[in-house]
């Protein structure tokens, strides 16, 4: 069954564009579209994923960001206080003049940790954000 396609429009900084180029051409897509309804499709299925995190859970965030954004570093550590009882431990790196990797490990609710990870990508700034969970060691 074929469906209709509709057509958007984006406006896009010029190197993430060259970036998103050199990808799709790696990969062989034959057109940007075609490049950007893979995106589309696997943030989606991250987005599915994320929302099925249920019950107990151990593992990390990793963010990278943009410590000169006025404000965000304290936003960062206000939101982690925030979720302190999830929180073991975070690991704080410089990567150059404007940029900070943080790792955040934590063992609590699915739920919780879901709603921490999707308010620390919701900030401006944030350039990068991964969450990896595991069942904890007794479930494995």
């Amino acid at each position: 069954m074929e469906q209709e396609l509709m057509r958007i429009g984006v406006s896009l900084p010029d190197n993430l564009l060259t970036k998103f180029d050199s990808i799709i051409e790696r990969r062989g897509y034959s057109s940007r579209s075609e490049g950007i309804r893979d995106a589309i499709r696997n943030y989606i299925n991250q987005h599915e994923w994320m929302s099925d995190i249920k019950g107990r859970r151990v593992g990390t965030i990793t963010l990278i960001y943009d410590h000169t954004k006025r404000g965000l570093s304290n936003t960062i550590a206000d939101t982690q206080h925030d979720y302190s009882d999830l929180i073991k431990s975070s690991v704080h790196i410089h990567l150059d003049h404007d940029n900070c990797l943080e790792v955040i490990i934590f063992d609590g609710e699915g739920e919780e940790i879901k709603e921490m990870d999707e308010r620390l990508m919701a900030l401006k700034g944030v350039k990068y954000v991964k969450l990896n969970t595991a069942p904890p060691a007794e479930k494995i």
